[in-house]
């Protein structure tokens, strides 16, 4: 599928997830099967641009093409210009944040929040997309709550505003990340517009995949929480979607070999005082399914020195080798080894 001129290999997405989805990360999901991935969540306030963590977050150096950068604000003006900001600094798709829930964003009516005002949504789906010369994208939820949804309604503002793509989780802002993702309304807004929609929300193996792709029609599907620790889960699912057939669960060797590259790129991104520190949430997802995997968590957490963790993380995945050439976590590796 293409987003404007920009042509993906596949339509298996990494979702932007703050404090996740950095340069380092989202280059490896590339590099592992993600046909295109989006920054974590930028703020549009220009007093903010400066700040080591804006800068990080639309640091696009060597990235796999599209580039592309997720804003987040209220003001239609400060969005306009602050899409032209990250386009003049190599951004190849802005894509505009309206399905964040969580409190703190919502509390200053940005993410999910605006889907209450559909005048002001559709102020700042002009105002984007005349700004800048590259093709702008929402992501969204199904409305603010269960009384109260509207993704159709601004489905079809988005398309008429000339919005490229459209990613849509299914959940409300209120529904947070609790509970199960509904389908029928994603389906609902895929057959009411024409431009690509992507499907968001609980899609965790390959079979949950093909069975989102089914029953909503989308055109892609995006991943977020089921690819923390777990980034070759994309080329899992687009092998599946395309033979049917399971790949075999990643050999120790090469999540060893991930592993190193992945700490060392996130320690030159961060530097070593924060790098240490960010990195043990990315370790830790990647040991908790794996035996032995918390007990080294636990230990993980107490070093110190990038050093010592680079060490420590290699010895564990080497360890692993005494339960088999191939990592054994939980249902994941009995299904896909099956």
């Amino acid at each position: 599928m293409n987003i404007g001129p920009h042509i993906l290999r596949n339509n298996v997405f990494v979702a932007p997830m703050a404090g996740v989805t950095d340069r380092p990360f989202r280059q490896l999901c590339k590099q592992l099967g993600a046909g295109y991935a989006v920054s974590e969540m930028a703020a549009s306030d220009p007093r903010l641009w400066a700040s080591e963590k804006t800068s990080r977050r639309t640091n696009h150096d060597g990235e796999m093409e599209p580039k592309a950068v997720q804003i987040a604000g209220a003001d239609p003006a400060i969005l306009a210009t602050c899409a032209k900001f990250n386009v003049d600094r190599g951004a190849q798709i802005i894509d505009i944040n309206m399905g964040c829930p969580v409190k703190k964003v919502c509390n200053s009516w940005c993410g999910s929040a605006l889907l209450q005002n559909e005048k002001l949504v559709g102020e700042i789906l002009d105002a984007v997309v005349s700004a800048v010369d590259v093709p702008v994208t929402l992501k969204f939820r199904t409305g603010w709550n269960r009384e109260n949804k509207n993704a159709l309604t601004i489905a079809r503002m988005a398309e008429e505003a000339g919005i490229a793509m459209l990613t849509l989780h299914g959940r409300t802002r209120a529904d947070g990340y609790s509970g199960d993702a509904e389908y029928d309304t994603i389906a609902a807004v895929k057959a009411a517009v024409s431009i690509p929609v992507v499907a968001n929300g609980d899609i965790t193996t390959p079979e949950k995949a093909k069975h989102v792709l089914r029953v909503t029609g989308a055109d892609a599907v995006m991943i977020g929480r089921a690819a923390q620790g777990r980034p070759w889960i994309f080329r899992e699912i687009d092998h599946y979607l395309r033979t049917g057939e399971y790949l075999p669960a990643p050999l120790v060797s090469e999540v060893r070999m991930l592993m190193s590259e992945h700490l060392q790129a996130h320690y030159a991104f961060y530097g070593d005082y924060m790098g240490l520190r960010t990195a043990r949430k990315h370790i830790g997802w990647y040991v908790r399914d794996l035996p032995g995997g918390e007990e080294f968590r636990q230990r993980m957490n107490r070093l110190e020195s990038c050093e010592e963790q680079l060490a420590a993380v290699d010895a564990f995945f080497e360890s692993q080798n005494a339960h088999g050439e191939r990592l054994q976590y939980g249902l994941a590796a009995e299904k896909l080894a099956a």
